[in-house]
């Protein structure tokens, strides 16, 4: 079987759609071609669309393809671009399969208020693959009738590699991973670990990642003499290994509209408990108090509240690490995506 995965370039992507792609090529067991489109070798997305549209369709044409997947976010440039990919394979007749990643909660209630133009633009897909159940509700709630399934985002296989459970330190330090942005929660984060400063002195708290907000969270926690911070900027391979590998509890505090956040599957593959909120695909599976806690609040009080809960008792977070670990081995890791995701694609063929 021949399926044609639209992807953004991924040798010019290390997150989102490109990420996950790049992880699940080594898995595939069907003939898998990625087809690159949006902006890549300096030529921005819009400039190039016409000629992506032009090599999709001779794509359509002349590949044989069995299905063609398309990964759309939930936004109005991505839905415009993705509604004439879709109308050209099934001119072709070829099964087609969208997957929406991200969901723009805004644009989703716009067309809660009009879904009549979603739903002539998306009505032909064969099969959504969505990675909350949330969404999925909403999909029907539009008048979507095709099957829809749920899916997940992945971790590298070759993350954990040298990883071994019974061998992580725990101790008294947090983990913050995500990009620095005032929605992700990283101010939240910040004023509820200055809470448990009180408590436990000697507690850590590293945040990594890039954003707009990074030099202001700096500011701030000089400002408010938060100590014990540290801002590791952007870390990948072995330096993001060590990093889970050396941290206790993960925190995301997020109003972000998540689907399914690759670095909470990731600190739960290292053993750590998660203090999140109530997003996405989250809800789907998470087993409150024996994964960690998802708290609605955004008052950092609540946060600190738990994450003193937990290190006060280091036996529990033990315990919380070595479940989070073994669920993420049995749900996340790419190799098991990659083979859930081809038997979605190519069902009811």
């Amino acid at each position: 079987m021949k399926i044609l995965i639209n992807t953004p370039d991924l040798s010019k992507h290390n997150g989102g759609v490109a990420n996950h792609y790049i992880g699940l090529q080594p898995y595939w067991t069907q003939k898998v071609k990625y087809n690159f489109v949006g902006g890549r070798n300096g030529v921005p997305g819009p400039i190039i669309l016409v000629f992506d549209y032009i090599k999709f369709f001779f794509l359509c044409l002349f590949g044989n393809y069995d299905v063609v997947l398309l990964n759309p976010s939930l936004g109005k440039t991505a839905l415009k671009r993705d509604a004439l990919f879709l109308k050209i394979s099934k001119w072709f007749k070829i099964k087609t399969v969208v997957f929406f990643h991200g969901w723009n909660q805004a644009i989703a209630a716009e067309i809660d208020d009009n879904p009549k133009q979603f739903q002539k633009q998306f009505q032909k897909a064969d099969t959504f693959i969505i990675l909350a159940s949330s969404f999925k509700n909403r999909l029907l709630s539009w008048g979507i009738s095709s099957p829809i399934y749920m899916s997940t985002t992945k971790i590298n296989d070759e993350l954990l590699d040298r990883f071994n459970i019974d061998n992580k330190p725990f101790d008294k330090s947090l983990l913050f991973l995500a990009r620095i942005e005032k929605n992700k929660g990283v101010f939240t984060t910040l004023n509820a670990f200055k809470v448990v400063l009180r408590v436990f002195p000697d507690a850590q708290l590293q945040i990594a990642g890039y954003g707009t907000a990074l030099e202001k969270a700096k500011e701030y926690a000089h400002k408010q003499n938060i100590k014990n911070v540290s801002f590791l900027g952007s870390i990948k391979g072995n330096t993001l290994v060590n990093k889970f590998v050396h941290s206790s509890i993960y925190i995301l505090p997020t109003t972000h509209g998540e689907g399914m956040p690759t670095s909470v599957l990731e600190a739960m593959a290292f053993g750590l408990p998660i203090i999140s909120r109530p997003v996405g695909g989250l809800v789907d599976f998470f087993e409150e108090d024996k994964m960690g806690y998802l708290i609605e609040s955004l008052d950092p009080k609540v946060y600190a509240e738990k994450i003193i809960q937990l290190l006060e008792n280091p036996e529990k977070i033990k315990e919380i690490g070595k479940y989070n670990h073994e669920y993420a081995k049995r749900n996340f890791i790419a190799s098991k995506v990659a083979l859930r995701l081809e038997q979605i694609i190519t069902s009811e063929l």
